[in-house]
């Protein structure tokens, strides 16, 4: 019985064709290759300890498996992430396409007019409805976007602000969970001071530079935040919003009412919610703020026969150039991600967006109106698709809690708080289905609702934040109602760009694999796509499987004793692992440890994560080949011993070489009190022949989207795990909401 190897479709190369390569370069056999290139006293001892590998057709019966452990109940969960409909016309054509999906980061814009235009419609999408007149081209997560604004409010505070010292950022203690935490990690080495609390009790005594809330709060609450707004700004200091963007379709858009930023996520405009990621992020500002915008923003432009054609016109990458002076560390966004939310937008229009909100809203009203009439102590007053209910006691929301899950529901339960939120996936038989959780535990008989009901049902939005400007009015958004035409459009960009379904892209390691179709389907599987990140673990126990062989098999590539599957992509990765390395300092007394050692061949965003982390950079020469210095490595390892904290390192180096001293090179660093952070970008060369751990390296993050099989889809997403030593795990990140890190993480 034929079992063909997955392999050998995957690499590309026959065995004549490797012969050919061999011939070229002068080597027998590839092994003398990799004894010429990777040096003896790093090579494994022996073969990496795995599991025999699957045909492609037992993997999808393996995987199918999985997705059944998966339990795809009814989630009303939110707090961020919501059932939303792939429409069939951008799933096949876009998302299950690898036109789109195996595309190149649209650096070269003449073989990538195509994505660009699908980035600039998602740019135009959260300018409309954000009311705001600059959008970059997608952040990675809501929380990242957030902290991004943070950054960039403190960097483009006035004059006095800085005179003053002003370095506290108020955060409002009805943001999601998720994003405070984020802000918590990113603002304490850059001395900014957190102060969480109650936005009506903000008052600023010079000592703010910015703030942040929730529009609509956590709670559900659609607040009107323009008194807010007004007090914020009339005291020199700047504002944040986390805004809902399909809420915006109904609700005064924040730049109407003074915000200088806003953020959130672009997850529910079509994008599967896949247990938390990843998803696109949006970020809109002010005109006056564009040169200090994190990410890409993709502008109109002409080429050189006068034409109109599109380019990056800003990216953060441009300020690696100024490497320790960056503002931030994003190199990537979420390309194809963004590109399916703004074709979400081209596909409804602004009719069939504020129908589905509208919808969601009526809905939630009725469900809100029901349970009120029946004594149930709904909280909020006016919401757009959540509501949250007191039920008074722990005995009592238990009750609900069983019940509701003996009819496959689940809610979002705080304290004795029970959230619930709507999308666009609830039907009428879902709200008979919730209102009979709360009818079976407080006694009361419900008369089953129509989808009449929920076209006459009021909107739960006040006059004073009802929406009331246009959006979305550019003819793009105008012109594709069927499905053939929207179809074309589609396929009309895609014949614009370079892909690997057109030829190799010899640019950068992120293309140098293929993202194999078998390896890609299971995102199409709704047990797997569905899925809210923050239901009971018990439902989840198919990812459960996934995460810990995925965990133990990347310990056992990369030599470490553990792994978090956290950051959303290398450059995030990088900065984890620094903050990793910092914590572990800190926890040993040694606070004063703050010196990163750079190489000058290392990528910009190294320098960039290392100054985000609290460190200061310390460059390290390298030689006329380009590889590290090491008298000087050494030199500088000494002069720093006291407060070294790292050094950054990436292998093989940028340059492609193994470099022949790095067990000496970490050694030294080791030999001085410092702990050394690889760079996982070239992490492919060193798969089963030597690791991170073997070389000397305590942390390692790994870009999966280069080593692995994460789509790059113009530009992401991406995915950084990070890789530690033993000393290190005690350290690795947490989350607020779902157990997963270290004891001190």
């Amino acid at each position: 019985m034929s079992k063909e190897q997955f392999v050998t479709r995957h690499i590309g190369p026959r065995v004549k064709e490797v012969e050919y390569m061999l011939q070229v370069i002068g080597k027998p056999s590839i092994d003398a290759l990799v004894d010429a290139t990777v040096p003896p006293a790093i090579r494994l001892a022996k073969p990496l300890d795995l599991p025999a590998p699957l045909t492609e057709q037992e993997y999808m019966g393996h995987i199918q498996k999985q997705a059944k452990k998966n339990k795809l109940f009814k989630t009303y969960i939110g707090t961020g992430y919501y059932n939303t409909f792939t429409p069939s016309v951008i799933r096949r054509n876009i998302f299950e396409n690898p036109g789109w999906y195996t595309a190149y980061t649209p650096y070269q814009a003449e073989i990538a007019q195509g994505r660009l235009e699908a980035l600039l419609n998602y740019q135009t999408v959260v300018c409309d409805l954000t009311g705001l007149p600059v959008a970059n081209a997608s952040l990675l997560d809501e929380g990242t976007s957030a902290a991004e604004a943070m950054n960039m409010l403190h960097g483009v505070r006035s004059k006095d602000a800085v005179k003053r010292n002003a370095n506290k950022f108020f955060v409002s203690e009805l943001c999601f969970p998720q994003t405070i935490d984020v802000l918590k990690t990113r603002s304490t080495p850059l001395g900014i001071e957190l102060v969480i609390g109650n936005h009506e009790e903000f008052t600023n005594d010079g000592s703010f530079f910015g703030a942040l809330v929730q529009y609509p709060a956590a709670n559900g609450e659609a607040i009107d935040y323009k008194a807010f707004a007004e007090k914020v700004k009339a005291s020199d200091c700047l504002l944040a919003v986390a805004a809902d963007l399909l809420s915006l379709t109904l609700l005064t858009p924040p730049g109407e009412w003074g915000a200088d930023v806003v953020v959130g996520s672009s997850q529910r405009f079509g994008v599967p919610m896949g247990y938390g990621g990843p998803h696109a992020a949006f970020f809109a500002t002010k005109d006056e703020f564009k040169r200090a915008i994190p990410g890409r923003i993709i502008g109109v432009s002409v080429d050189m026969y006068g034409h109109k054609a599109l380019r990056m016109a800003l990216q953060t990458r441009e300020q690696h150039i100024k490497r320790d002076k960056a503002t931030s560390n994003i190199c990537t966004a979420q390309a194809l991600l963004a590109i399916m939310a703004g074709m979400y937008a081209v596909y409804h229009g602004a009719e069939g967006l504020k129908e589905i909100a509208e919808t969601i809203n009526k809905s939630t009203a009725l469900v809100a109106k029901t349970l009120k009439s029946n004594n149930v102590n709904v909280e909020t007053k006016t919401f757009f698709d959540t509501i949250t209910i007191d039920a008074g006691t722990a005995e009592m929301l238990e009750k609900i809690r069983v019940t509701a899950l003996s009819h496959e529901i689940n809610f979002l339960y705080h304290g004795h708080k029970i959230g619930i939120s709507l999308d666009e996936t609830t039907t009428v038989a879902d709200l008979n289905a919730i209102v009979d959780v709360f009818a079976q535990v407080y006694g009361f008989t419900a008369t089953a609702f129509t989808a009449a009901d929920v076209d006459n049902a009021a909107s739960a939005v006040p006059a004073g934040l009802q929406r009331t400007s246009n959006y979305l009015t550019h003819p793009i958004f105008n012109s594709f109602r069927s499905e053939s035409e929207m179809m074309r459009y589609i396929k009309r960009l895609e014949n614009k760009d370079l892909s690997l379904v057109h030829s190799m892209i010899s640019l950068g390691s992120c293309t140098m694999k293929l993202n194999a179709a078998t390896e890609l389907i299971p995102l199409s599987i709704p047990e797997f796509g569905a899925l809210h990140p923050f239901v009971p673990a018990d439902q989840a126990l198919g990812y459960r499987e996934i995460f810990i062989s995925l965990e133990k098999w990347l310990c056992e590539i990369t030599g470490f004793a553990a792994v978090s599957l956290q950051p959303n992509s290398g450059a995030q990765g990088e900065y984890a692992g620094l903050m990793v390395i910092r914590a572990y300092h800190e926890a040993r007394g040694d606070h004063h440890r703050n010196i990163a050692l750079i190489p000058q061949s290392a990528h910009g965003t190294n320098p960039a994560s290392a100054v985000m982390a609290g460190m200061q950079v310390v460059v390290v020469k390298t030689d006329e080949d380009g590889n590290v210095d090491i008298a000087d490595l050494k030199a500088k390892a000494e002069l720093h011993s006291a407060n070294l904290s790292c050094l950054m390192v990436t292998y093989p180096s940028t340059h492609g070489v193994f470099e022949e001293g790095i067990t000496e090179i970490t050694s030294i660093i080791h030999q001085n009190g410092g702990l050394v952070y690889m760079d996982g970008a070239n992490m492919n060369a060193q798969v089963g022949l030597t690791n991170p751990g073997n070389i000397g390296a305590d942390v390692c993050h790994l870009n999966l989207h280069k080593t692995f099989a994460i789509p790059h889809g113009g530009g992401g997403p991406g995915m950084g795990p990070i890789g530690v030593a033993a000393h290190l795990a005690p350290f690795l990140p947490k989350h607020a909401l779902v157990e997963t890190g270290g004891e001190q993480g």
